[in-house]
């Protein structure tokens, strides 16, 4: 068991039978009284995301998950092929599993598959991927010091909104987590 003041972005736990991942936590004092713990969290099964309120001396059950890195090799229909790099085993996920990262696939990319159970749960993306702009509209001399931006094509196929200055060719880093241009890489 571990008190719900402990869990953090990324720790796994067992909630009402269902598992579940912090996503963010906030802790709230108000005056007299015990403090109240506020949790965000994603139900790793159903994909649902929740914000709970917890009492601050709540426990929660806690589970492993067991974090295999894996090479995406290709999509198969509705299926996403994985490849543990060490033993050449492939497993084929779900769209449920790989959810919103669909869209930051590209073949050959390492992500991190939890497990649970021997069960795939949720495909973890590095913070940021390098990606290069195969189409966008030309910018304008000038303007390339002011915070205007413009939409891009990648090659991965997601469109992202990039400053002015990026070109078609260049390549840039984009924040997995919201899908934000994050930098030009140099």
């Amino acid at each position: 068991m571990i008190g719900v003041q402990d869990i953090r972005n990324g720790t796994a736990f067992l909630l009402d039978g269902q598992p579940w991942i912090g996503i963010k936590y906030e802790h709230i004092k108000m005056g007299r009284g015990s403090a109240t713990i506020k949790i965000k969290m994603r139900n790793l099964l159903t994909g649902a995301i929740i914000e709970k309120a917890f009492i601050n001396s709540a426990r929660v059950e806690e589970i492993d998950l067991v974090r295999k890195p894996m090479q995406f090799l290709y999509k198969d229909g509705e299926s996403f092929v994985f490849m543990d790099p060490k033993s050449y085993e492939q497993v084929g996920l779900d769209g449920g599993v790989v959810a919103e990262n669909e869209q930051f696939l590209k073949e050959g990319i390492t992500a991190n598959i939890l497990f649970w159970d021997e069960r795939p749960l949720l495909v973890e993306l590095p913070p940021k991927m390098e990606f290069e702009v195969v189409e966008c509209d030309s910018g304008i001399k000038g303007n390339s010091v002011s915070n205007l931006f413009k939409g891009a094509k990648l090659d991965s196929g997601m469109t992202a909104r990039v400053p002015l200055f990026i070109e078609v060719g260049d390549k840039i880093l984009i924040d997995t987590r919201d899908g934000s241009y994050s930098e030009r890489v140099k």
